[in-house]
């Protein structure tokens, strides 16, 4: 078929996806007006993650399973700014991996809104200045962010998403690497890249900031005393650097898993994690008779985490993930033994497991 025969079909086709785009965004419209009369809520991951598992199940065309979720994120982006003005609260500045991993659930349609600490996402949330907040957990190399698992303690909030985002580190600045003499970075970057940090710059000073995005502000206000940052290609974009060295962690499967929180939590999905926290009685044997719960109802749990409860002495919360949702039988059931053993069980929420 000569070129112009298929440009003119590719335009055809485009003339068409507009209009079924249009229409769906009409359907949409419709859907949200019935979901705020009936008090529903207008975000719904079990459901978005079901679409998105048919449609992946539905393709037999060229498009790779995360080509068909990137489409489709972007069009459900539109139809959640188009359902209700919707906003995100995100661990900030603008441009860090939070934020991208935000933008990765929600897409670029809907209002962001960059939070200065972990206490303000919670907050902001809590208030309804947003509706839902995204914080990191965990990274697969550094491990738990125990600042959110303390803020868990004594938030209302339930988690209702999880996006697990693959963290590419790269050398970004507007030098040359033999002028580099410090590098500006957030802790978490040095430490998932600390053994390439070692073979190339073991001189180096290296300089901790809060975010990936003031070492990169950092980098570019500091290039005449041989400054560079480390982080991620967002941040050298937003301040125009040059990324120097890109996929520079010592694990190429460095990965962090982000939590999106809400008022409510979702229903099963048929692929489902749910996360508790509790305290156990100051009792001998208390914790190996609380996690025999789970084992008792053949659970598997797949992160467990202890933190200080900050209230008493020696006195610990302890944080799990299970594989299934909370209205599963079995970890329903888990939940009733493990309360025989605890002095509190709190269930921070059940939702649909994420794809990197």
């Amino acid at each position: 078929m000569p070129l112009d025969d298929i440009r003119k079909r590719i335009d055809a086709i485009d003339t068409q996806l507009i209009d079924l785009m249009n229409q769906r965004a009409e359907c949409v419209h419709i859907v949200g007006e019935i979901k705020k009369k009936e008090g529903l809520q207008i975000y719904a991951p079990e459901r978005e993650e079901a679409l998105l598992r048919k449609l992946v199940a539905m393709s037999e065309g060229r498009l790779p399973e995360k080509s068909i979720r990137a489409i489709y994120r972007e069009i459900m982006s539109a139809a959640l700014a188009l359902e209700d003005d919707l906003k995100i609260a995100y661990l900030g500045p603008e441009g860090t991996w939070t934020h991208q991993a935000a933008i990765k659930k929600f897409g670029h349609s809907v209002e962001y809104s960059a939070q200065p600490n972990f206490s303000d996402v919670f907050n902001t949330v809590e208030r309804r200045q947003a509706s839902y907040g995204v914080v990191p957990i965990e990274n697969s190399t550094e491990g738990a962010v125990s600042h959110t698992l303390d803020l868990f303690v004594d938030s209302p909030l339930k988690i209702c998403a999880q996006i697990l985002m693959r963290i590419e580190n790269g050398l970004m600045a507007c030098i040359p690497k033999d002028e580099i003499k410090t590098l500006y970075s957030h802790p978490q970057v040095f430490g998932q890249c600390r053994s390439w940090i070692l073979q190339h710059f073991p001189e180096a000073d290296l300089v901790e900031v809060s975010s990936t995005t003031k070492a990169a502000k950092i980098a570019k206000e500091k290039a005449h005393e041989g400054a560079a940052a480390m982080g991620g290609p967002l941040a050298a974009e937003m301040y125009g650097l040059q990324m120097l060295e890109s996929n520079i962690q010592d694990r190429a499967t460095n990965t962090t898993r982000f939590l999106v929180i809400g008022e409510k939590t979702c229903p099963p999905t048929g692929d489902d994690r749910t996360s508790l926290l509790f305290s156990i009685k100051d009792q001998p044997g208390s914790l190996v008779k609380a996690l025999q719960a789970f084992e008792d109802c053949a659970i598997n749990m797949s992160k467990i985490e202890s933190r200080p409860s900050k209230q008493r002495d020696w006195e610990y919360f302890f944080y799990v993930d299970l594989a299934g949702h909370n209205e599963d039988a079995a970890i329903k059931d888990a939940i009733d033994q493990l309360r025989n053993h605890c002095s509190m069980v709190k269930i921070l929420g059940s939702y649909p497991n994420a794809e990197i």
